[in-house]
């Protein structure tokens, strides 16, 4: 009896023990505060008071980064680290190395995506989870690398636009049984080489979402307001991303089986539901997007730029 009472004591104190340590926040790590959504993240996550507050993780830790060509970059690293430093308690450390014994996942947040395969190479030697930020990376080249070194790592990671969780989005999700249309700024930036990763990723990931994987072609016509990129998919249908220029506004249309589904006029957005798929990563090491959904995504993005270089004539996604 004695021996059955102490083990029904020994099982007790261990289903006690993993629920405390369920119940601890997950610690996330940034890399690279020369972005707003550093400082956006740390407050979804720690204001309990905000109706967008996601329970259950903390930034504790933060390596700066910078790029100094990037005027968005060089012009805000330094405040948005004294930010998290001073409002959120949260310890700067002077390499990504450091981040490793104080973390249990890490933000790969580095405005400029030039700098985010050399940091992947960093971070992967932590054996933790990353959430990798747009632009996930500056060329096709990169990107096929970043997959590879995580892969071989045994790293799971997750990219994704905010604008795939977005209300509007999921509504029209998987809904483009005839094809779709999405819109959104596409502004550019020249150090990036793949270049529709720096901003016009939002509209491109909406019409994934909404139309799912599997093109084969693409091309893109460029104009002073913008520029259309048209995807053909293996299945006979067409979607259609329009980026607007200077800026614009964000929407998209389904073109179902049953019905249209248009977009709101001015749709609201919020940082949470993504932020929430980034600590079911942290906890389950498995991405709400499947990481080939995410290489497809950039593999469009690699097909249009060829395409643009041609003349607009159509270019077959590249294989990773």
């Amino acid at each position: 009896m004695t021996i059955v009472r102490h083990s029904i004591l020994y099982f007790a104190l261990l289903t006690c023990f993993a629920s405390l340590m369920s119940a601890q926040p997950v610690r996330f790590g940034i890399i690279g505060t020369d972005t707003s959504h550093a400082t956006a993240f740390a407050n979804i996550f720690h204001d309990a008071s905000r109706p967008d507050h996601v329970p259950g993780a903390r930034i504790v830790a933060a390596y700066k980064g910078g790029s100094s060509d990037i005027p968005s970059s060089a012009d805000r690293v330094e405040g948005y680290a004294a930010e998290l430093r001073e409002k959120h308690a949260v310890t700067i450390v002077d390499r990504i190395g450091d981040l490793c014994p104080l973390v249990d996942a890490l933000l790969l947040e580095s405005v400029d995506g030039r700098t985010h395969l050399p940091q992947m190479r960093e971070a992967v030697s932590c054996r933790k989870p990353v959430f990798i930020d747009k632009p996930f990376a500056a060329s096709w080249s990169d990107a096929k690398e970043m997959q590879r070194i995580a892969r071989d790592a045994n790293v799971p990671w997750f990219s994704t636009s905010s604008l795939r969780y977005s209300e509007f989005v999921l509504q029209m999700e998987g809904k483009g049984q005839r094809g779709a249309i999405s819109w959104g700024p596409g502004p550019l930036e020249e150090h990036h080489e793949l270049d529709l990763g720096w901003y016009a990723v939002h509209p491109i990931e909406v019409l994934f979402t909404i139309m799912g994987t599997g093109c084969e072609k693409v091309s893109r016509v460029s104009g002073p307001h913008g520029e259309v990129i048209t995807g053909y998919w293996r299945d006979g249908r067409v979607g259609v991303v329009r980026t607007l220029l200077p800026s614009g506004g964000y929407g998209a249309v389904a073109f179902g089986d049953k019905a249209v589904i248009q977009s709101p006029a001015n749709p609201s957005f919020s940082y949470a539901p993504m932020l929430r798929a980034v600590v079911e990563l942290a906890k389950t090491g498995k991405p709400q997007v499947p990481n080939d959904t995410t290489m497809e995504i950039f593999a469009f993005m690699e097909a249009a730029n060829q395409s643009r270089k041609a003349d607009g004539a159509l270019k077959l996604l590249p294989r990773w």
